[in-house]
C-alpha cells in the first residue's frame, strides 16, 4: 500500500480565502454569527462588575435590601448569554454545515469527472478520507475554529480593557506571568503542527488500508492471509495510536502548564491586591472581580489554543481538498459534435498507446470496422485487447495515430455523446447496493419500466428476475453478493440493451457464466448486435466464430486480420490458438 505524505501548513491565507468564497451564499448566517461573537464578547464582564458592585454597595455596607435586585439582575444577564451562545452555536455549526456540503458535492463531481489514470494512482480509501473525515474537519474551522478565534480575541480585548480602565496597576501584575503564557503557546504550537499532521496521515492510511482488504477479503480468506494481514493492519493501527498519544501529550503537558501561570497570576494579584485593599486604595470587591477577570482572560487564551489546533487541522485538510480539486487529470472535452445520428463505422489508424510513457501497449495498430459489423479481438492476456476497448471511449488517450468513427476523429465529438453511443459489457460486473430496474437503468427516469422488462425478456433474464423478491425492485447487494455470476451478467446485458448503443462492446462478457446459461443467452446476444456496430473480446473462440472480421494481437501489435474461415486457411497465430483450444476441450 502506497502511504501518504505528511503535508500542510500552521497558517495559510491563500487556503483561507478559497474557503471564504464557499461563504458567499450564506453571508447572512455568517454576519449573524459574527453578530452574536460580538455580543457574547461585549456581556462577558458584565457579570464581575455586578458581583464587584454587589460587594463593594451593599454586602460590606450591610446594604442588604437591594441584594435581590442584584440578585435578579445576575440571573437575567446568565439567561441572556445563554440565549445568544445557543444561537451563536446554532448558526456557526449551521455554517459550517451548509459550507461542507457544498464542497463535498464539488469533490464527489470533481472526482467523478477525473479519468481513470487518476484512479489507477490513487487508493480509494485515501478519496474516501477527503470526502469524508477531511470535510468534517474543515467543517470545525467554521464551527469552532474561526469564528469562535474572533470571539475569544474579542472578548480578551474587552476583558483588558475593562481591567485597565478599574485599576492598571493590578492589571499589570496580573500580567507579569503573561511572557510564560505566550513562549509555552509558540512551542506547544508547532508541536501540535506536526502531531496533528501526522493523525491525519494515519487516519487516511488505515482507511486506505481497510478499504483495500474488505475489498479483497475472498483473497486473504483463500490464500489463508488472515494472521499475515492481521500484523500488518496492527503495525499501521499502532501508528494511528502513536500519532494520538503523541498529541494528547502534548496537551498532557501544555494545559498543566497553563495553570500554574494562572496560579502564579493569581498568587500575584491577591499578594498586591491584599496589600492596596489595606492600603486603602481599592476595594475588595475589585480584587474579587479581578480574580473573575484572570480566568476570564486565561480561558480564552486557552481556547484559542485549542480552536488554533482546530484552525491547524483545518487547514491540512483544506490543502488536501483542495489539491483534488485543483487536479486537472480529465480527458479534454473540446468536442462539439453530439447531434450528429451515428451509424457505427470504426477506424483505428496507426494507433500508439501506453499507460506509463512510452511502455507501448498497443503499437501501429490499423483496422476498419464497418457499421453493423461484430469485429473480434483475440490475444493472449496482456495482448492489447480491453486496451483498445478503453481508448475508443476515451477513458485513456492515445499518444500517436487517430481513431475515427463515421470517419470523424473520436476528439470531435462531445465526451458525453461519443460515450452514451457506446455500450460496454465488463468481465467483471459491477453493480450498485440498489434495486435491479435501478442498476438496470442507472436511475435514469426516461428509460420506462416496460422497455426494461421488454429488454430483459430479449435477454432471457426476465423468469429468474420474476423470481427474486420484490421482482425488478429486489434490492441487489453490494457489488451484486446476493447474485449467481451469471445472473449479475445478465443484468449486465439488460443495462447495455436499454441504453440503445449504436455501438456495443463485450469484453470477456461470457466468461463468468457455465456453458449452459451461455448458451440461453448467445441467441438474445446475436439480438443485441443486430443493427449495431459489436465489438467482442472472448478467450473462448466458439464465442467468436461468427464474427464478421477477427483481429489476433501479439503483444500489442496485429498480427493477422480475417474471418474465422479465412485465418484458418493462414495458418498462422489464430489456427495455433483454435487448434490448442479445441484440442484441449476434446471437440
Amino acid at each position: 500500500m502506497k502511504k501518504e505524505k505528511i503535508t500542510g501548513s500552521t497558517y495559510d491565507s491563500r487556503l483561507l480565502n478559497r474557503l471564504a468564497k464557499y461563504m458567499r451564499p450564506y453571508s447572512s448566517t455568517f454576519w449573524v454569527s459574527v453578530i452574536l461573537t460580538i455580543l457574547l464578547a461585549a456581556v462577558a464582564p458584565a457579570l464581575p462588575l455586578l458581583i464587584e458592585h454587589t460587594l463593594d454597595n451593599y454586602i460590606l455596607n450591610g446594604q442588604y435590601d437591594g441584594l435581590n435586585t442584584m440578585l435578579a439582575l445576575m440571573i437575567l444577564l446568565l439567561v441572556l448569554q445563554t440565549i445568544i451562545r445557543y444561537f451563536h452555536t446554532l448558526m456557526t455549526n449551521t455554517l459550517g454545515q451548509s459550507v461542507i456540503r457544498d464542497i463535498r458535492i464539488q469533490v464527489f463531481n470533481h472526482i467523478t469527472n477525473l479519468r481513470l489514470k487518476y484512479f489507477d494512482n490513487t487508493p480509494i480509501g485515501r478519496l474516501i478520507t477527503r470526502t469524508i473525515s477531511d470535510l468534517e474537519t474543515i467543517a470545525n474551522i467554521f464551527s469552532e475554529g474561526l469564528i469562535q478565534i474572533i470571539g475569544d480575541l474579542l472578548q480578551l480585548v474587552v476583558i483588558l480593557a475593562v481591567m485597565f480602565y478599574t485599576d492598571w496597576r493590578l492589571t499589570l501584575i496580573v500580567l507579569v506571568p503573561m511572557p510564560l503564557m505566550i513562549a509555552a503557546t509558540y512551542v506547544f504550537k508547532e508541536a501540535m503542527k506536526s502531531a496533528f499532521q501526522s493523525v491525519r496521515l494515519w487516519i487516511a492510511n488505515l482507511n486506505t488500508f481497510l478499504q483495500e482488504h474488505i475489498s479483497g477479503m475472498a483473497i486473504i480468506q483463500y490464500f489463508a492471509r488472515e494472521d499475515q494481514e492481521m500484523r500488518k493492519f496492527e503495525a499501521i493501527n499502532k501508528e494511528h495510536r502513536n500519532a494520538h498519544i503523541r498529541a494528547n501529550w502534548y496537551f498532557s503537558i501544555f494545559f498543566p502548564v497553563l495553570e500554574i501561570i494562572v496560579a502564579i497570576a493569581t498568587g500575584l494579584l491577591v499578594w498586591y491586591g491584599s496589600k492596596q485593599i489595606i492600603a486603602d486604595i481599592i476595594s475588595p470587591g475589585v480584587v474579587v472581580a479581578f480574580i473573575m477577570y484572570i480566568n476570564m482572560i486565561f480561558r480564552p487564551i486557552r481556547e484559542l489554543i485549542d480552536k488554533f489546533n482546530t484552525l491547524q487541522m483545518g487547514m491540512v485538510s483544506a490543502e488536501r481538498i483542495f489539491d483534488i480539486l485543483d487536479t486537472d487529470e480529465f480527458t479534454p472535452n473540446t468536442g462539439t459534435l453530439k447531434d450528429k445520428e451515428i451509424k457505427g463505422a470504426i477506424e483505428f489508424k496507426n494507433v500508439w498507446f501506453a499507460y506509463d510513457n512510452e511502455k507501448w501497449v498497443l503499437k501501429d495498430v490499423s483496422f476498419s470496422v464497418a457499421p453493423g459489423e461484430t469485429l473480434a479481438l483475440v490475444g493472449a492476456t496482456g495482448a492489447g485487447k480491453s486496451s483498445i476497448i478503453s481508448i475508443l471511449s476515451r477513458f485513456y488517450e492515445i499518444q500517436k495515430g487517430q481513431i475515427l468513427l463515421d470517419g470523424i476523429d473520436i476528439k470531435e465529438y462531445d465526451l458525453n455523446f461519443l460515450r452514451t453511443n457506446i455500450s460496454i459489457v465488463l468481465q467483471d460486473v459491477f453493480l450498485f447496493s440498489d434495486t435491479v430496474k435501478n442498476n438496470i437503468s442507472l436511475n435514469d427516469s426516461t428509460i420506462p419500466t416496460e422497455k426494461i422488462i421488454d429488454a430483459a425478456k430479449k435477454v432471457g433474464a426476465f423468469d429468474f428476475i420474476n423470481r427474486l423478491p420484490n421482482q425488478f425492485d429486489y434490492e441487489v447487494q453490494e457489488r451484486g453478493a446476493t447474485l449467481s455470476a451469471g445472473q449479475a451478467q445478465l443484468v449486465s446485458f439488460i443495462r447495455a440493451l436499454v441504453h440503445e448503443p449504436k455501438i456495443l462492446v463485450l469484453d470477456e462478457a461470457t466468461s463468468s457464466i457455465d456453458t449452459e446459461t451461455e448458451e440461453m443467452i448467445q441467441a438474445a446476444i446475436d439480438n443485441l448486435m443486430d443493427g449495431r456496430t459489436a465489438i467482442v473480446i472472448a478467450h473462448r473462440l466458439s464465442t467468436i466464430q461468427k464474427a464478421d472480421k477477427i483481429i489476433v494481437l501479439d503483444k500489442g501489435e496485429v498480427k493477422e486480420i480475417g474471418s474465422h474461415q479465412e485465418l484458418l486457411i493462414i495458418d498462422g497465430y489464430y489456427k495455433k490458438l483454435y487448434e490448442l483450444q479445441f484440442n484441449s476441450t476434446g471437440i
